[in-house]
């Protein structure tokens, strides 16, 4: 019996928000109790290189840190200068009248707000280790992913099918594959948003492309879904094998994995293998185009970062990077579910 991918009756991006609710208490006790940012800015605005080196932070953790304190509505940015809020310049500046420092001050060892301090002052992902040891859900030469390994590339990719069996049928239909023949999904996982698209489009042709163990779990999904027969699987790593031909390619939650030279470095290979007018298909968590929010796409970027060596991005960051890797981005940006949204590049 085929199980059909259908859009869930109810929205679950409010379970999604309140289990990554922890991480607003750990960054604003972390920034106010260990890196002194309010502090800091008491006596008037910084540069962001100026408040990012008294700190000490790297420029990936500080822009994490500081979009989120500006989407708890702690900081402002203008034109690349940190100041305080009011709300921060009255609460949170040690020693004045109505502070609260000391108050954020008493969870200040708490072991989640010392594990999101390190992290961003070592700029590495929670499990990385110098010797090899290993990270979740990212792999490298000399670096151990759980990914490679069967039982716990299997419980992840399964807890991660969860918010995909949400999404993908709400991407499916609203993102129209008229004239694709293929479709590959980079990174794809258990394949279910690509699985998503051969429901509703029954000429279409699916490649998922992942690690190995990974994909004994898409070909459940496939047999599942009632796709195998149009589902290619195909192992490999990203960044080193040659890409698989289609007309189009879906990279669904996977750059946020990255960081920015690694996102390029992708892109750049995707691009080169489409062809002419062939589209791919960004889909992610968005945050403004200013950097400021919204506050749940900001702690799910912390999320990221603590455990890969990527973040959220902007639609303006991926347009650029699109524009980088020789696409052309369309203007229009399609919403699905859980603050994610599509962001689509044409090769001309």
């Amino acid at each position: 019996m085929t199980i059909p991918l259908v859009p869930p009756i109810t929205d679950p991006t409010a379970i999604f928000d309140l289990h990554r609710g922890h991480l607003a208490t750990e960054l604003m006790v972390g920034a106010s109790a260990h890196f002194k940012v309010f502090d800091r800015l008491a006596q008037g605005a910084k540069d962001v290189t100026t408040l990012r080196a008294e700190i000490g932070l790297g420029e990936r953790p500080a822009l994490v840190l500081f979009t989120a304190l500006k989407a708890m509505g702690l900081l402002v940015e203008r034109q690349g200068r940190i100041s305080l809020s009011e709300l921060a310049r009255e609460h949170l500046v040690s020693g004045g009248p109505f502070a609260v420092d000391d108050y954020l001050g008493l969870t200040a060892d708490h072991a989640g707000v010392l594990a999101t301090v390190e992290c961003l002052r070592s700029n590495k992902p929670k499990g990385f280790a110098q010797d090899g040891g290993g990270a979740a859900y990212i792999y490298k030469d000399g670096m151990t992913s759980a990914m490679d390994q069967e039982a716990s590339a299997r419980r992840l990719t399964l807890a991660l099918s969860g918010r995909a069996k949400n999404v993908a049928p709400v991407l499916a239909a609203r993102v129209r594959l008229d004239g694709v023949d293929t479709l590959l999904d980079v990174g794809g996982g258990t394949g279910i948003y690509g699985m998503a698209c051969l429901q509703r489009n029954l000429r279409l042709k699916l490649i998922v492309w992942d690690r190995p163990e990974v994909l004994k779990i898409a070909q459940e999904m496939a047999d599942a879904y009632g796709v195998a027969e149009r589902t290619t699987l195909v192992a490999g790593d990203m960044f080193k094998d040659a890409v698989p031909q289609a007309d189009a390619m879906l990279v669904s939650n996977v750059l946020h994995d990255w960081d920015v030279p690694e996102c390029h470095a992708l892109l750049g290979r995707l691009s080169a293998s489409l062809p002419q007018g062939g589209r791919l298909l960004i889909h992610d968590a968005l945050l403004t185009d200013a950097l400021d929010g919204p506050l749940p796409v900001a702690l799910f970027s912390t999320m990221l970062f603590i455990l890969t060596e990527g973040r959220n991005y902007s639609t303006a960051e991926y347009r650029a990077m699109l524009r980088t890797a020789g696409l052309t981005p369309l203007a229009e940006v399609i919403p699905t579910l859980v603050h994610c949204g599509v962001v689509e590049g044409i090769k001309p």
